[in-house]
């Protein structure tokens, strides 16, 4: 898909419509039907084929409901990544908060959890969950993904949660992710990957790829790319395959029908990607 302009824009739309839903406390998805009022980006509404029991039953209880409303991941990066007290953590594409005050909780007083994300419904929503939940060491930021808003060298760890996929230009993502990562900083996200062969019907739709499906690397390709961008340490851990059904029902939801051929092939993983910036 080369239209990243087309691509960016049904995502902003996608996330804003979820972003709605959720502070409207209606249950908010993020790969949902393709119609407007319906669509979120990982899951099929009460399905959540992605999306579902990502978060502990305690981490919830922390939070505003329109944070969990609007969770639209396929992991728990403020766990896979291990944060310390004192830490200052980014989350690419914060969406409406959730992993940035869980993130914040994690590091304490005197760290800092930043969010960035494009979407302003999306924004709106994080501060006010922000404010709801009275975590006062966040900062959401406005800006996208390939161009992060903040010095080099100024966080300790970058996390992120199925929005990686959604971007047209991953190496400059993975550039910007190791710009502003301190020496022995980590990388740490929650992210959609490929293994074997990708439908070309899927890789040239713009819904399914504002749907985390399109967009997701080769598991190889992930590491091959974050090695270019100059990190070390690299995993790419599989922590769900998705089986035909499910990837079936994906499909139809971005009206792309999903081949017997490709799913012989290929296969749709939710993974956790850790790497290190070297010291």
């Amino acid at each position: 898909m080369k239209d990243g302009a087309a691509i960016r824009e049904a995502v902003r739309q996608r996330y804003a419509s979820a972003a709605r839903r959720a502070a409207g406390a209606k249950s908010a998805s993020c790969c949902g039907p393709v119609e407007a009022e319906k669509s979120g980006c990982c899951g099929t509404g009460e399905k959540d084929v992605i999306s579902r029991e990502l978060y502990t039953i305690d981490e919830l209880s922390e939070l505003p409901e329109a944070a969990t409303l609007a969770s639209l991941g396929c992991g728990n990066p403020s766990v896979l990544a291990e944060l310390g007290a004192g830490e200052v953590v980014l989350d690419l594409g914060s969406g409406g908060g959730i992993d940035v005050l869980l993130s914040a909780r994690r590091v304490g007083p005197t760290g800092k959890a930043y969010g960035l994300d494009m979407t302003d419904e999306m924004l709106d929503l994080a501060r006010r969950n922000q404010r709801e939940a009275g975590i006062t060491n966040v900062e959401f930021l406005k800006g996208t993904i390939e161009e992060v808003p903040l010095p080099d060298e100024s966080v300790d760890v970058v996390i992120s949660n199925c929005v990686i996929n959604l971007s047209t230009d991953k190496d400059r993502v993975l550039k910007e992710a190791f710009r502003v990562l301190r020496p022995g900083g980590r990388f740490a996200v929650s992210d959609m990957v490929f293994q074997g062969r990708v439908g070309e019907e899927v890789r040239h739709d713009v819904e399914a790829w504002s749907g985390c499906i399109a967009g997701a690397l080769h598991d190889d390709d992930y590491r091959r790319k974050l090695a270019t961008a100059g990190f070390t340490d690299i995993d790419v851990e599989i922590t769900r395959t998705f089986g035909d059904q499910e990837l079936r029902d994906l499909g139809h939801d971005f009206g792309v029908e999903v081949q017997d051929g490709w799913l012989a092939e290929g296969r749709l993983c939710s993974a956790f990607v850790r790497a290190r910036k070297p010291a």
